[in-house]
């Protein structure tokens, strides 16, 4: 795979819970990642004193996070909305020449900074809330 471009990786909100996804507005950087727990079933009997795992067994989750600058745009305002009003969104997830990870996340903190001279900046994080679905390209 050749390298990619970091400004295709893109958030997307569904801005009305239809299905209509639009790219978080602003962004300058974004992330996401997957985690799964383990489940130790390790006992007296496991081969050569080894840790053993349960396979498929743990709580899987993934976190989003994104910043960038302040436009006042429509998705700004929803995502404000979002998390004022405790909402769990579907999300998209575009991540360049792999695929379409969506589903919904709630928005666990925004934070909101600016300087003197320089324009106003925000960060966000999301929780994963439920299934995800991925669609390769």
């Amino acid at each position: 795979m050749a390298a990619q471009n970091g400004k295709d990786l893109l958030i997307k909100i569904d801005m009305t819970g239809d299905g209509l996804f639009e790219t978080a507005a602003g962004l300058r950087a974004t992330r996401i990642s997957f985690n799964a727990e383990s489940v130790d079933v390790t006992s007296l009997e496991s081969q050569g004193g080894w840790r053993e795992l349960l396979g498929g067994a743990g709580v899987k989750s993934a976190a989003l996070s994104g910043s960038g600058i302040f436009k006042d745009a429509a998705t700004d305002e929803r995502i404000r909305q979002v998390f004022f009003d405790g909402e769990v969104p579907n999300f998209q997830v575009i991540i360049p020449d792999f695929g379409t990870i969506e589903g919904a996340f709630q928005i666990a903190s925004i934070e909101y900074a600016g300087q003197l001279q320089g324009e106003a900046t925000y960060e966000l994080s999301m929780a994963s809330a439920g299934e995800l679905s991925f669609v390769a390209l």
